[in-house]
C-alpha cells in the first residue's frame, strides 16, 4: 500500500471529537486534496501537501518538549514532510520527533492522530495539512538538538501558552485529553 494510500484510510478512521466542527471539516479537505492530488504527500505538490508530527509530551513530569524552529522562529512540536521510506503517518510523525529531538525510545500515543491543522507555510511550500501525532518520552529522555532547530526545550504544560501559537495549545490539549482517557484520570 502506498503512503497516499494508506493516510487516506487514516484519515477516513479519524474520528474528532468535534464530530461536526472544524476539525470534522479538515478530515474532509484532507481527504479532498489527496483525491485531487496524487502527489499529495510530497513536498513538491504545488497545492499543498500532508504532513506528520508529533508533540512529545512527559506526562510523568506535566512537561512537553517543543523546538525552537531554525527557518520559522517559533516554538513548535517536532514535525515535517513525509519521506518515501515511511510507510505510514505515524511512522513519520515518530521519525520526525526522533530526528528533530533526538530522544531515543519515543512511542506514539495509542488510537492515532490527535489532532489536524492546516496551516500556511512560505513559498514554494504553500500549505501544509499537518496529521498531528502525540508522543510520549521515556523515563529519563535527554533531548539532542537537530540541525532545524535553534533550541529545545522542556516546558511545563501551564508555559506552553506563553510561547507557543494556538495550534501547538489546541494540540497540547487534545493530547492531556487523550492521556485522561487512556490513564483513566
Amino acid at each position: 500500500m502506498s503512503l497516499h494510500d494508506e493516510a487516506a484510510l487514516v484519515l477516513k478512521g479519524y474520528a474528532p471529537a468535534d464530530a461536526d466542527g472544524e476539525q470534522a471539516d479538515l478530515r474532509r479537505r484532507y481527504l479532498d486534496h489527496l483525491a485531487a492530488h496524487p502527489d499529495g504527500m510530497w513536498k513538491a505538490c504545488g497545492a499543498g501537501h500532508v504532513t506528520a508530527s508529533a508533540l512529545v509530551v512527559d506526562p510523568s513530569r506535566g512537561k512537553v518538549l517543543l523546538t525552537l524552529h531554525r527557518k520559522l522562529r517559533k516554538w513548535l512540536q517536532m514535525g515535517g514532510h513525509c519521506e518515501p521510506q515511511d510507510a505510514t503517518l505515524a511512522a513519520a510523525a515518530l521519525r520526525e520527533a526522533t530526528e528533530e529531538s533526538g530522544v531515543t525510545g519515543l512511542a506514539l500515543l495509542p488510537g492515532g492522530p490527535v489532532r489536524l491543522d492546516r496551516h500556511a507555510i512560505p513559498a514554494p511550500c504553500h500549505w501544509h495539512l499537518d496529521v498531528q501525532y502525540a508522543a510520549l518520552a521515556p523515563a529519563g529522555a535527554a533531548e539532542r538538538i537537530s540541525e532545524e532547530s535553534l533550541e529545545l526545550r522542556w516546558f511545563d504544560y501551564e508555559e506552553v501558552a506563553d510561547v507557543a501559537d494556538a495550534s501547538v495549545v489546541r494540540l497540547l490539549e487534545r493530547t492531556r485529553a487523550r492521556l485522561g482517557a487512556t490513564t483513566g484520570g
